[in-house]
């Protein structure tokens, strides 16, 4: 279980290069040869960790939570299972905001601009390891705790074109469009095309509509 101790720009935060330059350095605690994991300690925030290949899935859940080098969680085990299934020899756990928090209640309640800037440097990175890099949007429902969240994946939907990125979901998305969590999908799930563009405007009319329905209550006399 992880509570933040508070919220992230009381940190002094490494950048991704200098988090990245350290998980290149030999540790005492996991083979740097197998994982990549950034920065390379446990800390209040992560930007990757994963395995090492030359054919890596990248998954984007919402915010990391405290898993380790060969210390999964359930969810990193089945992000690796489905990597493994859909032909990918490793995967990379990436985050839409990197804030550790096991309960996504206690994130932070607004965007942390630094954070974020260096998370998308992340992101970069990881799509620079492959040719056609392949990105897994796996963060559910949970991804409407923050209003920041969306804004935060339409940032990496911009850098994904960037670098050519195919965008896939596993399992059923949600009645409101969200792609399936990795936990509770089947171990042979296969992976398939997710229309990111079209979700975030999904997204953004769905907030459009709650506006204006929060205008029309004052408007007829009630408290928005």
């Amino acid at each position: 279980m992880h509570i933040p101790n508070g919220t992230t720009d009381q940190l002094t935060l490494l950048t991704f290069r200098e988090a990245l330059e350290a998980a290149q350095t030999p540790s005492p605690d996991y083979d740097i040869t197998k994982w990549l994991y950034a920065p390379n300690f446990y800390s209040e925030y992560r930007y990757i960790l994963g395995t090492r290949g030359k054919k890596p899935l990248i998954c984007i859940g919402v915010n990391p939570s405290t898993a380790e080098p060969d210390h999964l969680d359930n969810t990193l085990k089945s992000v690796q299972r489905i990597a493994l299934g859909n032909g990918f020899d490793s995967f990379l756990m990436f985050n839409v905001y990197a804030q550790r928090a096991t309960d996504p209640d206690t994130m932070e309640p607004n965007c942390n601009p630094l954070l974020h800037r260096e998370n998308l440097e992340a992101f970069r990175y990881v799509l620079s390891l492959s040719e056609a890099p392949a990105v897994w949007a796996a963060w559910g429902a949970v991804i409407e705790k923050r209003k920041y969240l969306p804004e935060c994946v339409r940032d990496f939907l911009a850098v994904g074109k960037e670098y050519g990125a195919r965008w896939y979901c596993a399992g059923a998305v949600s009645k409101k469009g969200h792609p399936h969590h990795p936990l509770y999908l089947r171990k042979d799930e296969k992976l398939r095309p997710f229309d990111v563009e079209a979700y975030l405007g999904l997204s953004e009319s769905r907030q459009h509509a709650r506006a204006a329905s929060r205008v029309f209550c004052f408007e007829g006399g009630q408290t928005p």
